[in-house]
């Protein structure tokens, strides 16, 4: 149970900062998307740099040196072309995001199956939820939208709805673990009292 209880923690943690960041995204699409791709150049960029101080303070002819002057570059080409190129980063992004949402349907699905298994009645709505959810990505995926305000509003509504499907669906699979386990321990308790 306590891990089970940790795991409910961890996922609706994960839920709660899933429909802020929808709330966000809904609210101030443009804005948000910007300061997202500003973040993202800056840190490749700064990553970069690190790596190339790296090569050029201890450039012992090693592999892990090449390496750095390989990775550094690479990096700091990237941070600099977001930077200049934020429109083009931006276009992918719902892609990116079709893709995470897709991947928390499938695992609605097979919490769904979870439920199905210790016969909880309504498990039905963890698999419609997590069939929708699935959706949801492949359309983010396959339309990403060519106008990026309606495609970032679309994509806080997704995170909004993904989380609380989630915090539904863990909470089902916590009440119907726990009610197992109460019902196991009440046959516990008859039993030890039958063999006194």
């Amino acid at each position: 149970m306590k891990v089970l209880k940790k795991l409910k923690t961890n996922v609706v943690v994960s839920a709660l900062l899933c429909i802020a960041l929808g709330v966000v995204l809904f609210a101030w699409p443009g804005l948000s998307m910007q300061i997202v791709c500003t973040a993202i150049g800056a840190v490749l960029l700064i990553g970069g740099g690190v790596r190339l101080a790296a090569y050029f303070t201890a450039r012992d002819g090693s592999v892990y040196s090449q390496m750095n002057l390989i990775t550094g570059i690479i990096l700091a080409v990237v941070g600099v072309w977001i930077l200049l190129q934020p429109g083009q980063v931006l276009a992918i992004i719902p892609i990116i995001v079709g893709i995470v949402i897709a991947l928390h349907g499938i695992n609605n699905l097979q919490q769904a199956v979870s439920l199905c298994r210790d016969q909880y009645d309504k498990w039905w709505v963890a698999l419609i939820l997590g069939l929708l959810t699935v959706g949801l990505g492949v359309l983010l995926v396959c339309k990403p939208f060519t106008a990026l305000d309606t495609a970032v509003k679309l994509i806080g509504i997704f995170l909004i709805y993904d989380g609380l499907s989630d915090i539904w669906i863990v909470s089902r699979l916590y009440h119907t673990a726990k009610a197992m386990k109460e019902e196991a321990d009440a046959l516990d308790v008859e039993a030890q009292e039958i063999e006194r």
